[in-house]
């Protein structure tokens, strides 16, 4: 039985393809139509479905839409009404959309049908497909299972008990209390994009946490709630005015409240921006900190699975989990919406046609689910004619040994293997590669290829059974293998790998594991005999781009920057 799963209602545009409860294969559209988050979440394009994702994982199995039993939407058509009347006749600075809207929504099981589709189409809540997205793969029998983004159909949050195969909403918290659209809200206020909750993380790290709390009062309430978690003025967070960045009025009131100007992209950031993301960053742990441990009092479980686009913030996923009396925790790697393509599958699979058997084979590999390639077919990408003038390369059957050699010589490594990452994060097979223990090689990456801001991390990658020794973990967790934990590093350690170390002594770690990914272990292994140091800095292949995705992709990005080397599998590339 196949069963597709696709996200495309609003951003992170995305598809994965299940056989008999195995997924066989989920991907980003962004990584193929080289658009940032697949497309622009607009009123209009509601109905642009990730048509490259879906014939990647249709061509990777052999199959056609004809073969599909089920395709399950994450996006419930049932609740329109209710959005409807949340956020009224106009959107934004006054654009009409809801028969735009409704009307763009209602086409896509046509869109499909006209693409072959001939089976039965599911409509799922958008939080359902991320509670599934996180609980049937986490493992766990049982788990308490908390969703926290911006926005569903109308919740934006909502806490899940998944038992066996059963998954069993438990309760939710509605629009406006949001705390995905207040990291939206002030990203933006303070000089970012509404994407930017990552930057504004790591802008937090060098802010004093306590001084605007008192400013943040004024519109969010989580101390004193007896009957919610949290309330936040919807004056202030309004969904429509987040998306259409240009309110002016929207914009005064937190400029009031704040004392300060919203800040422009061009402006340089000073310390107050600093303390309102210190401070924000705050809040959000107390606030998911009372939401889980609420839910440990109520649901007699001690795995907790995480998932929504807020669960991306590692700090807060450190700091929760080790401060709760809860024993295992897992994270959907692509906790952001792309992760609900494989939640709506799983779900019509295990609790709408009732498949008791949970399949465990490939739960242990739900990072690397996207496109790989044969050595034939990258030579051919190497051996084009326009290329012959602008690089040479050779094929190595020791290619991690002589890899290893060019990090620890101070080399940046565009490391291209396996099968694609999917989620946001590079974990090691559309990585560029950096020695750690060299001071300066952030200022060094970012003049070179990433063109990133000064106070943005980049992670450690360390072999799974050294990372004790560097790092203080006082609840270990498989989130760290997807770079979605922060830990304090031992003080022994810290001066021996100043570059992925963050500005409070954090980093944001990815373990690697043998059975996982042998070939970046063995990767790490070869720079540990050389250096003693078990740990590569990690970041993704990218230049103000999405993930590469091809080889091609990893060629033109590899031109266009000052990358010492590429890696294509066993090819190790260079410029001529």
């Amino acid at each position: 039985m196949y069963i597709l799963g696709i996200n495309s209602i609003y951003h992170e545009s995305s598809a994965c393809l299940i056989k008999d409860g195995e997924i066989l294969s989920a991907v980003e559209e962004e990584r193929f139509n080289r658009i940032k988050h697949g497309k622009c979440a607009n009123v209009e394009n509601v109905d642009d479905l990730p048509v490259e994702s879906i014939e990647y994982c249709l061509k990777e199995e052999g199959i056609s839409l004809k073969d599909i039993e089920y395709i399950g939407f994450s996006y419930n058509i049932d609740k329109i009404h209710e959005s409807f009347e949340m956020f009224g006749d106009t959107w934004g600075d006054g654009v009409p959309w809801q028969d735009v809207y409704l009307k763009k929504v209602q086409s896509i099981p046509n869109k499909l049908k006209e693409m072959g589709f001939e089976g039965e189409f599911k409509w799922i809540d958008h939080h359902t497909g991320h509670a599934a997205s996180a609980f049937y793969p986490s493992g766990f029998k049982k788990a308490v299972t908390v969703v926290i983004d911006g926005i569903a159909e109308t919740s934006t949050t909502s806490m899940f008990l998944g038992e066996n195969h059963n998954l069993k909403l438990i309760e939710e918290i509605k629009y406006p209390n949001s705390i995905g659209f207040l990291w939206e809200t002030i990203s933006a206020f303070i000089g970012f994009s509404v994407y930017d909750a990552a930057k504004v993380m790591g802008l937090a790290s060098y802010g004093n946490s306590q001084k605007y709390l008192d400013k943040f009062d004024k519109f969010v309430s989580y101390r004193d709630t007896k009957d919610s978690y949290f309330e936040i003025d919807n004056e202030l967070t309004r969904f429509q005015d987040i998306v259409y960045e240009d309110s002016s009025i929207y914009y005064q009131k937190l400029e009031k409240i704040f004392g300060i100007k919203k800040r422009d992209k061009s402006e340089e950031i000073e310390q107050v921006h600093q303390d309102i993301a210190a401070s924000l960053q705050f809040i959000t742990n107390e606030v998911i900190q009372k939401i889980i441990d609420t839910m440990y009092e109520k649901v007699d479980s001690e795995n907790l699975c995480l998932a929504g686009g807020v669960a991306l913030n590692c700090t807060t996923n450190r700091i929760v989990f080790e401060n709760s009396k809860y024993k295992e925790f897992f994270v959907q790697p692509a906790s952001n919406d792309a992760g609900t393509a494989i939640g709506v599958a799983l779900y019509i699979y295990h609790e709408m046609l009732d498949n008791k058997k949970l399949s465990e084979s490939n739960f242990e590999n739900r990072a690397y689910l996207g496109p790989s390639f044969e050595k034939d077919e990258i030579k051919k990408h190497l051996d084009k004619e326009e290329l012959k003038t602008k690089i040479e390369y050779i094929y190595s059957d020791d290619i991690e040994q002589k890899v290893a050699q060019l990090i620890a010589d101070g080399n940046i490594i565009g490391f291209f293997q396996g099968q694609m990452e999917f989620g946001p994060r590079a974990l090691g097979n559309r990585s560029l590669l950096a020695d750690p223990r060299n001071p300066n090689m952030r200022d060094i990456l970012n003049s070179k290829v990433k063109h990133r801001e000064y106070f943005r991390p980049l992670a450690p990658s360390v072999l799974y059974e050294e990372m004790h020794n560097w790092f203080q973990i006082k609840k270990e967790s498989s989130a760290s293998d997807y770079m979605l934990m922060t830990y304090k590093v031992n003080m022994d350690k810290k001066s021996k790998i100043p570059a992925v170390v963050h500005t409070n002594d954090t980093s944001r770690v990815q373990s690697v594991k043998k059975e996982v990914n042998s070939k970046y272990h063995k990767l790490i292994s070869e720079f540990f005999k050389i250096t003693n140091v078990p740990i590569l800095l990690n970041t993704s292949f990218n230049d103000s781009e999405p993930i590469v995705c091809t080889p091609e992709d990893a060629i033109k990005t590899f031109l266009k920057t000052k990358i010492d080397y590429l890696v294509l599998d066993n090819f190790l590339v260079s410029k001529i």
